[in-house]
């Protein structure tokens, strides 16, 4: 991580979706196969 910037290749080293918890909620962070990122709750 540099600053506040984070690569998501770190993220998805070894996943393709990755559980974010924010207070209450959890959101997942999938990879596509086309490489896109989508956030759903």
């Amino acid at each position: 991580m540099i600053g506040n910037r984070l690569d998501s290749r770190e993220l998805f080293a070894t996943e393709r979706e990755i559980i974010i918890a924010h207070g209450e909620e959890n959101y997942r962070l999938r990879l596509t196969s086309q490489n896109k990122l989508i956030l759903t709750k």
